[in-house]
């Protein structure tokens, strides 16, 4: 959530910034401020009370001392109990409100973050390899996975429902083959530590990582046991050092997690969602970082660039934008997309996104570490990006290395992984 200092302080430059998200969310700044201005006067007359109920004590012990009437600075001792009570009351309340309002305002873009107001406005920063150019009419992802029965969609719909699917065959030994590659490229060659987390998570690790409460009806919840399905492993791997006050010498803190995904919201049908585009459940490699807040920016770069190098490994055409200020995330002051070329769809696909929080989601969840000057504990600022996302990556690859016979040569980098150099039927 945003600093309440800087708000105080920077109100017109809050706003501003704000304003250029577009939605509502500045509009709740004056009630934090008015809600902050009562709860720091309740605190206030709090403190002098308690500093005169102090006092108060100290004069019935000296009027006992000498057999005085202590009758009436006692009864003025209980009044002042009393209002202590209620001002307690008082202030819990308008700090729970002013939470409420700071939990559904989203993050200040950066400075550096273009502006714009819609992904219309993105620009594109890069582009790697070209498209790919076939002499013969490409197929789309679900006539080749079809034909190589590399995955089942009619099964899924009788075991679960639509948007899920069942893989089999070649088709979940390359899944899996795409997982241990990422998984290996990020550890070995870009030195994350790898962290196989729950699958399932709490509240406070949603709230902490922004997805509640704005988020609530796109997660999969178990109300039983207070327990949501994790929509991606930034949740559980970010939370790892929630409420801690972590060694500085220890950051970068670098994570990569394997996780399933699940989302509730899987888009409405059409060829944009065709196939394994938009599933709810999905897996994903992520990338979490936690870093100085004067390294974040250079962070991203480099966590940008890792999640990149998957699509040059793989030989898959691939360009990156950046987000403006109407298209950025929720809780992000600066994202990147890397959108791989999808041939059979006649489109990129999205299948990382990498962000920068600042120490938006560090306040939510108290990640600190110790400043080394001033000894004070200081947020740090958290990161994170797919590195990235399949099935998204799936089908780009099987777009991408398809043959003119429905046959898939596989790239070099991945052969190990499967053990073969090719998906035949």
């Amino acid at each position: 959530m945003l600093d309440i200092r800087i708000i105080r302080e920077q109100t017109d430059r809050v706003k501003a910034r704000l304003r250029l998200r577009g939605g509502d969310g500045w509009q709740s700044i004056d009630e934090v401020l008015s809600l902050d201005e009562s709860r720091r006067k309740a605190e206030t007359e709090k403190q002098s009370l308690q500093s005169e109920r102090n006092r108060v004590s100290r004069d019935i012990g000296i009027a006992k001392k000498q057999g005085g009437d202590t009758a009436g600075v006692e009864a003025r001792m209980r009044a002042i109990g009393d209002r202590i009570t209620q001002l307690d009351r008082e202030a819990g309340e308008l700090d729970a409100r002013q939470e409420a309002l700071l939990l559904g305002i989203p993050n200040l873009p950066h400075e550096a973050c273009p502006e714009g107001q819609s992904a219309e406005d993105n620009p594109e920063v890069r582009v790697w390899g070209a498209k790919p150019d076939f002499k013969f009419e490409p197929k789309d992802h679900v006539t080749l996975g079809k034909s190589l029965g590399l995955f089942d969609f009619e099964s899924a719909v009788k075991i679960t429902g639509s948007a899920f699917v069942v893989y089999r065959g070649q088709g979940a030994r390359l899944e899996r083959a795409l997982i241990n590659f990422l998984l290996d490229l990020h550890t070995r060659e870009h030195g994350y530590t790898e962290i196989l987390p729950p699958f399932l998570v709490n509240a406070a690790s949603l709230t902490g990582t922004t997805q509640l409460p704005k988020f609530s009806d796109q997660l999969y919840h178990c109300p039983e046991d207070g327990l949501y399905l994790a929509p991606t492993a930034e949740v559980p791997v970010t939370n790892l050092h929630r409420d801690e006050i972590v060694d500085t010498a220890s950051l970068p803190i670098k994570y990569t997690a394997y996780t399933p995904c699940f989302r509730r919201e899987a888009g409405a049908a059409g060829v944009g969602t065709r196939g394994l585009i938009r599933m709810h459940q999905f897996d994903k490699v992520e990338l979490v970082k936690i870093t100085l807040p004067d390294q974040s920016m250079e962070e991203l770069e480099k966590l940008t660039a890792d999640a990149e190098k998957v699509l040059q490994l793989l030989g898959l055409h691939y360009r990156v934008i950046e987000l403006c200020t109407g298209d950025i995330g929720f809780g992000s002051a600066k994202t990147y997309d890397i959108e791989v070329w999808a041939p059979g769809q006649g489109t990129y696909l999205e299948v990382s996104s990498c962000s920068n929080f600042g120490d938006y989601q560090a306040r939510r969840m108290k990640l600190r570490y110790k400043d080394p000057e001033t000894k004070k504990n200081v947020f740090a600022h958290t990161l994170n990006g797919s590195g990235t996302a399949l099935a998204r990556l799936y089908v780009a690859l099987l777009e991408t290395c398809q043959r003119e016979d429905g046959s898939i040569a596989l790239p070099a980098a991945l052969q190990a992984y499967f053990g073969a150099a090719e998906i035949r039927g």
